[in-house]
């Protein structure tokens, strides 16, 4: 059998649709496309967690249930004893987890644009992914469309990223309440980016069944960790942990979030480091001609640059070395826009002045 029909034959039409997700080649470039905290941890902090990780049994399976770690997790979060947390091996895996446990005939709604894997799990499982567009103007919820196509759908899952990726704003806080009282299925805020905007909804949990808030130690400092959590109801988390894969957190990364997150105060200073940064990005931007950035509450920044130049200009950054995000591609409320993490004070200077030079020489 040729290798083309053996393919079709095999994989869901749904899987031989969709392209999968590239990450870019950042070698040798100054990394400023992944929303990554840039900062490392001082050689004391290194030293210490190195001794936490002296008698870690790897011939061991990890704690199935990672007792110590979601301990620290809800006392981070002052997460009440009526809630429980399930961990995901980065918050990948939770959201996967969602929409595995839904029926195969359901809808999942969430804002267009919006973080991609919400779309892309969405239809590498068949089921009807519905984004419903922002406000052009300022990246809002458009709440008319939202309650129209959640009437219309029914929608079994929301998602709703607060901030938002890849815009870095605030839905209002009024429409997304007014959206999880009308909704009939769970609405998850996805608080990816919760350090950096000071806002969230986990205190909301009390008032609302249908609620789920989840979380990433990614952004904070640990992306290469892997390690996403959710808080909500104790019965709709026991639902989603029969579906759990058993061990899905290894002991190092178990270990090392304990760690990490039990010392808070060196994370809140790289935090005010970062969003510093991110106010002095935003006003240069905003001071060179032709470029227009949006306000942020997050690690990045979007930008939008001269009409038809953002492929030209992010070809001319990665060629002197500075790799952003090119969101032009994807077109609508995105078109010309390009999207850069804040990073330490010289790879921020180093971008803002590749770009004036790109914008010189285009």
């Amino acid at each position: 059998m040729p290798q083309n029909d053996l393919i079709s034959s095999i994989f869901r039409k749904e899987v031989l649709a969709m392209s999968a997700y590239t990450v870019a080649d950042a070698r040798g470039l100054i990394k400023l496309d992944a929303m990554e905290n840039p900062y490392n941890w001082p050689e004391d902090i290194k030293i210490e967690w190195l001794e936490t990780l002296k008698d870690c049994q790897l011939n061991r399976y990890p704690d199935p249930e990672a007792i110590q770690l979601t301990e620290t997790i809800k006392h981070l979060n002052q997460v009440s004893d009526q809630f429980d947390v399930l961990l995901g091996n980065g918050s990948d895996e939770i959201i996967q987890l969602l929409l595995m446990a839904v029926p195969p005939d359901s809808s999942v709604l969430a804002p267009d644009p919006g973080f991609v894997m919400y779309k892309q799990i969405s239809r590498c499982l068949g089921l009807n992914y519905f984004g419903v567009p922002l406000s052009a103007d300022t990246f809002d919820l458009d709440l008319p469309a939202m309650l129209s196509a959640i009437d219309q759908h029914q929608p079994s899952l929301i998602f709703l990223a607060y901030p938002n990726n890849p815009t870095g704003n605030l839905f209002s806080e009024t429409s997304i309440r007014k959206i999880i009282e009308i909704s009939k299925g769970l609405v998850i805020i996805d608080e990816a980016y919760a350090p950096f905007a000071e806002a969230s909804f986990m205190t909301a949990l009390n008032r609302y069944d249908n609620l789920l808030v989840m979380r990433t130690v990614s952004k904070l400092g640990l992306a290469g960790l892997r390690l996403g959590y959710i808080v909500g109801n104790s019965a709709i988390i026991e639902q989603l942990n029969k579906i759990r894969l058993p061990y899905n957190i290894n002991s190092l990364t178990q270990i090392s979030a304990n760690f990490a997150l039990s010392n808070k105060t060196l994370f809140d200073r790289q935090t005010h480091a970062i969003c510093a940064e991110r106010a002095f990005i935003f006003k240069q931007l905003n001071d060179i001609e032709g470029i227009k950035a949006y306000p942020s509450v997050a690690n990045f920044i979007l930008f939008r640059t001269p009409e038809d130049k953002a492929d030209n200009i992010f070809a001319s950054l990665k060629q002197q070395g500075i790799l952003i995000k090119n969101l032009s591609p994807q077109g609508g409320v995105l078109a010309n826009c390009l999207r850069v993490t804040v990073g330490k004070p010289e790879e921020n200077a180093a971008f803002l002045a590749a770009l004036q030079k790109s914008l010189i020489v285009l």
